[in-house]
């Protein structure tokens, strides 16, 4: 027999990529996913395979230095039946000289860049054939990855969707902003992986680290630490909380991963400027949903930053509402983290399901800036001790908040109130637009058995009492249409809960704010009021504010802290309330012309109305969306636009992609930054 010669071979890309939900990734490269066969087809030259005579094996190696043992190589013979633990190959048919074989990987194969290569003896002879490369991912369609997931409609909500919403504002005023995630364009998986292959963990060690890329949890972990660059790890995002962000992106701006991703390769992994948490945990996001981790973003509200880890947060405050000192411990609004989906097999109990990762840094965590993943269920029973870093994220949603008011002989009142912290914790339902709220998930109901056995065991002394024991309540309430370019009303609502008649006296006190808790300068402040109130009654008092007061200082964030104090006469106690207003700017509206169908051209009208007294200038309106723009579209409007007066603009599209899809927009201008948009597009697959 002549030796046997490989020809020309086939990955057959098309039909792995559906059958491995990989397709959308357009590579011109093979992408699977762990644990599932893909198939191959070789071409011989002069003769075709003979069984009993040639003898094919296979080998297949990832990272620097692949070996047996760290499981980044594998040799395996072409056999009759697949085998479930290591790699095999099956051959699947045979048509004269071409021969079709199914591979398959272990379900808990490493994932990343391989190298196939194919070695044909006869007899004596033995040739070797470099066959290609392709990339292996996790694969949560599989019953044995650690990454499971059962649900299919979560499945493609969580790892295949490449847009989504993300939760900001306030507890009392929530609302979304959209995000394209984008982590099948062109591109962003092979920075992913260079993600992975320029952590400090790799540089330390190549073969350790590659070697336990088969592990969620191992990569979750260098995942959270990589997207920012606090640790000088040529991370992706460089945080900043405060104007001015001049010399990069004002992190209100971006309405996707990818345009920051790209931003990032382009120079050289050199970090982008600037994030902020929602979009350190969206960039995540795409980042694990692209190696193939079911994953989501969660925004937390009124979330504690408890620095000295006593799960108390104590404000000091003057007689008129203003800060009194400088506290490191912070709440913010709200702040966003990402939740994986993983087997825990490294702790003991079932720990399985919902991990947090927060790539916001923070705290270091083991000498990094990193977090998680931390189970969900062992922040929810308290589990302190389990890893990763659970004490912290267990501060973040159930820390107590302790109000002083320092009075002007220096004395310091504590003023109590029923828990605020870890409120309407939030993320987008699963193949719809509405919010899911998963606060259950974290904590058990408020004043209930179980809640009081988990803070025992995590030594926390709650200190915040229900609000049917409170004498007096205090609250705050806002009228409708705290709209930007318009003034507004809120009131001190304080209900007497008690059979007597009680007097005390009131003051509210308004001043803008930033969403992670630093305040500014004040916007409104009314004189000390005086109250009588009849048993059982409710009394209202208001405070108008003024446009002409808040403009100049609002920050992006559109937030304005509004807080009121209580002074009971007859017992000489103090109650504080506080709320934050969120400043609503206009709406964006977005009209779709023409039929919208694959590869046909579509438009788009965008608009929106300057609400301010004063023209915009500068404006902008950038437009992405995956499946529909191909990257950003920016459209720079010529001249300002005045008061009351439409920005309107049309652009042409080409969808490449049928499906559900969404356009979303974010317009920037000196004087109103950040308004954001979205329209879901329905597009019809191309007639055959």
């Amino acid at each position: 027999f002549t030796d046997l010669v490989l020809d020309t071979w086939d990955l057959q890309l098309e039909r792995n990529g559906r059958e491995h939900r990989t397709a959308d990734m357009g590579c011109k490269q093979l992408v699977v996913r762990r644990g599932q066969p893909f198939t191959i087809t070789l071409r011989f030259s002069g003769r075709g395979y003979e069984e009993g005579v040639d003898k094919l094996a296979f080998n297949v190696e990832t990272g620097p230095c692949p070996s047996e043992t760290s499981g980044t190589k594998s040799h395996f013979a072409m056999t009759d039946c697949p085998e479930e633990s290591s790699w095999s190959a099956v051959m699947q048919q045979q048509d004269g000289e071409s021969l079709s074989v199914s591979l398959c990987s272990p379900p808990s194969a490493r994932v990343g860049r391989y190298t196939l290569t194919l070695e044909a003896c006869t007899e004596y002879q033995g040739s070797s054939f470099h066959i290609g490369h392709f990339i292996l991912l996790f694969n949560a369609w599989h019953p044995e990855d650690t990454v499971f997931l059962r649900d299919e409609n979560e499945r493609r909500e969580y790892v295949l969707s490449q847009q989504g919403l993300i939760y900001q504002g306030t507890s009392d005023y929530i609302f979304s902003v959209p995000w394209n995630f984008g982590q099948f364009e062109d591109d962003i998986l092979s920075i992913c992986l260079n993600m992975l292959d320029i952590n400090p963990k790799h540089l330390r060690d190549q073969n350790r680290d590659c070697s336990r890329r088969n592990d969620p949890v191992y990569i979750g972990r260098v995942v959270s630490a990589m997207v920012n660059c606090n640790d000088e790890d040529r991370g992706v995002l460089a945080g900043r909380w405060k104007d001015p962000y001049d010399d990069g992106t004002n992190p209100m701006s971006w309405i996707g991963s990818v345009d920051i991703l790209k931003r990032w390769k382009d120079f050289g992994c050199q970090p982008v400027k600037y994030g902020q948490c929602w979009v350190f945990a969206a960039v995540a996001c795409t980042v694990m949903r692209c190696l193939g981790i079911p994953t989501r973003v969660v925004t937390n509200y009124n979330s504690a930053h408890d620095t000295n880890a006593n799960l108390t947060i104590d404000h000091y405050l003057n007689e008129k509402g203003g800060q009194e000192r400088q506290s490191w411990d912070k709440i913010w609004n709200f702040h966003c983290w990402v939740e994986s989906w993983m087997a825990r097999p490294d702790l003991a109990g079932d720990y399985d399901g919902w991990q947090v990762l927060d790539p916001t840094p923070q705290e270091k965590s083991e000498g990094v800036f990193c977090c998680g993943p931390a189970p969900v269920k062992a922040i929810k029973e308290g589990d302190m001790q389990l890893k990763y870093d659970i004490p912290f994220i267990f501060a973040e949603v159930n820390a107590d908040v302790v109000y002083w008011v320092v009075q002007g002989d220096g004395m310091q009142k504590q003023s109590i109130q029923s828990s605020v912290v870890g409120k309407n914790i939030s993320t987008k339902s699963v193949g719809k637009d509405s919010r899911e709220d998963i606060t259950h998930n974290y904590k058990y109901p408020e004043g209930s058995e179980e809640e009081r056995r988990v803070f025992a065991k995590a030594e926390h002394e709650k200190k915040s009492v229900p609000e049917e024991d409170e004498a007096l309540h205090l609250k705050i309430k806002v009228s409708e249409g705290a709209n930007k370019g318009s003034d507004f009303d809120v009131f001190a609502v304080i209900n007497n809960n008690t059979d007597v008649e009680r007097v005390c006296s009131v003051r509210l006190c308004a001043r803008t704010t930033s969403y992670n808790g630093t305040t500014g300068p004040q916007c409104g402040l009314t004189d000390l009021i005086d109250i009588d109130l009849e048993p059982r009654s409710e009394k209202r008092v208001p405070m108008r504010i003024l446009y002409e007061q808040y403009k100049d200082n609002l920050t992006q964030d559109n937030l304005i802290k509004v807080v009121a104090l209580l002074t009971d006469h007859h017992t000489g106690d103090v109650m504080v309330a506080v709320r934050d207003v969120y400043v609503e700017n206009p709406p964006i509206k977005i009209r779709i012309l023409g039929e919208p169908m694959q590869n046909r051209k579509l438009v788009a009208e965008i608009s929106m109305v300057n609400p301010l007294e004063v023209p915009l200038s500068n404006c902008v309106f950038v437009v992405e969306g995956s499946g529909l723009t191909h990257g950003q579209r920016v459209k720079q409007l010529e001249e300002p636009v005045e008061p009351q007066a439409e920005a309107k603009f049309r652009l042409d599209l080409m969808p490449h992609q049928s499906g559900l899809q969404k356009l979303m927009v974010d317009f920037e201008s000196d004087q109103l930054r950040g308004v954001k948009g979205y329209r879901n597009v329905i597009i019809a697959p191309q007639p055959m």
